[in-house]
């Protein structure tokens, strides 16, 4: 896969696409054809045929990559060493983004001056939220097929991180299915490499029906809540995450971001830290020399616990629908709002959307009204966007940063131009 090629494709399909949307959106969306045929049938069947195709690699690529990472560790200690390395990093990073992302809001006070009466706020039903209790308990299937069945990733991981390490102890017998495992993810990698020669087009589809939907006009009420969360998410990435590079392990911050360019971008275009999944350890492994035994646990794990972009949305909203409708929050409160944002992201499904139900459990949570999320539904597609594209760069960071503190970190590969 050309990485710089690829970028490209998928940049000029952004633009093109977001530009017809726009046309559409101002000049045409009255007319049936357009509104109806165009946008609701051909663009929305090709982008979601796009996003369905990713979808449908995430969990056997989970699965097979985490038993061959873990296999590949050849060492039980060193995979919980591994494992708490990452869970810390990543729970550090997330109550880090959260934090920023409540101070920036308390300070800007985004929504103050907002006029509630002159807004329709449609009824947002959350789920609820299974307790922490039944959180621990779901970590372990009942069934681990229907786990996969189903899209549950922790239960997922936890089955996988079993199954590779029952290969580690199984001596002669757990070497012969590795070797199985290491080919079926030769052919999962060349599965992606086949699909993503059709990014371009999915991407362009899914762009233009975001801007013809929407268009500019959605945004405009809410450009405060909007530029609070934008600007948060770019310290964080540019920021936060440079500084815990150059800390932990002193490389090149420049030569990372310019090799997580093409990752950024196919997050923010698919609003899917899963469907990144793949994109990301590929470009870990071969452009950022980090080893396939870390870069195939690490990744993985982080697109279903680190969700530091969904934690400064969350952060912002808070703030934003407290004042909206006039309701102080206590330090308490803001407090409360840091720590179920940040264990709220174990478990979260990596899929575009997602971060509006767990901002309904922080709601509940501080005692603020749930309808307040139909405020920002509007402007949470672009937002979850960039998120997203946070949360990736946070999962290569930890891996990285990870692979330089084991020794499984090929230099020459990382700061090759």
């Amino acid at each position: 896969m050309n990485a710089k090629s690829l970028t490209t494709q998928i940049l000029f399909a952004m633009l093109i696409g977001g530009i017809l949307g726009g046309i559409l959106n101002i000049f045409l969306m009255d007319i049936s054809f357009v509104s109806d045929f165009i946008v609701g049938d051909v663009f929305h069947v090709i982008g979601q045929i796009f996003v369905k195709t990713l979808k449908m690699l995430v969990v056997p690529l989970v699965f097979i990559s985490l038993v061959c990472g873990t296999a590949a560790l050849g060492d039980i200690k060193k995979l919980g060493r591994l494992g708490g390395k990452a869970v810390l990093f990543y729970l550090g990073t997330t109550a880090l983004a959260i934090t920023l992302a409540i101070t920036a809001a308390v300070v800007i006070a985004p929504g103050q001056g907002f006029d509630l009466s002159s807004t329709t706020v449609q009824e947002f039903t959350p789920k609820e939220s299974p307790s922490v209790a039944q959180t621990i308990i779901n970590l372990v299937p009942d069934n681990p097929v229907a786990a996969m069945a189903e899209g549950q990733m922790l239960p997922l991981i936890v089955f996988s991180l079993l199954f590779g390490i029952a290969i580690v102890m199984a001596g002669e017998s757990g070497k012969r299915v590795e070797q199985h495992f290491n080919s079926y993810n030769a052919v999962m990698m060349q599965l992606v490499v086949i699909i993503m020669k059709f990014a371009p087009i999915g991407i362009f589809c899914l762009i233009a029906k975001t801007f013809a939907l929407q268009g500019f006009e959605a945004f405009m009420p809410l450009l405060s809540y909007f530029l609070v969360v934008a600007a948060v998410l770019v310290v964080h990435a540019f920021v936060s995450y440079p500084i815990l590079i150059k800390m932990l392990s002193g490389l090149n911050v420049g030569v990372f971001f310019k090799k997580m360019r093409p990752v950024q971008i196919f997050a923010f275009s698919t609003a899917s830290s899963n469907a990144t999944i793949p994109i990301n350890i590929e470009n870990t492994e071969k452009r950022l020399g980090v080893d396939n035994s870390v870069a195939s646990f690490i990744i993985p794990l982080g697109a279903t616990i680190n969700m530091d972009g969904t934690a400064i949305m969350q952060g912002v909203a808070t703030v934003f629908i407290a004042n909206v409708y006039g309701i102080d929050l206590s330090l308490g409160q803001y407090l409360a709002v840091i720590l179920t944002a940040t264990l709220a992201s174990i478990g979260t499904a990596g899929v575009p959307g997602v971060g509006l139900i767990m901002l309904a459990m922080v709601l509940n949570q501080v005692g603020l009204p749930v309808e307040g999320i139909a405020l920002i539904i509007g402007v949470d597609r672009l937002l979850d966007m960039m998120r997203t594209a946070v949360n990736v760069t946070g999962d290569a960071a930890a891996a990285t940063i990870i692979a330089k503190s084991e020794g499984a970190l090929d230099q020459g590969t990382y700061n090759k131009q």
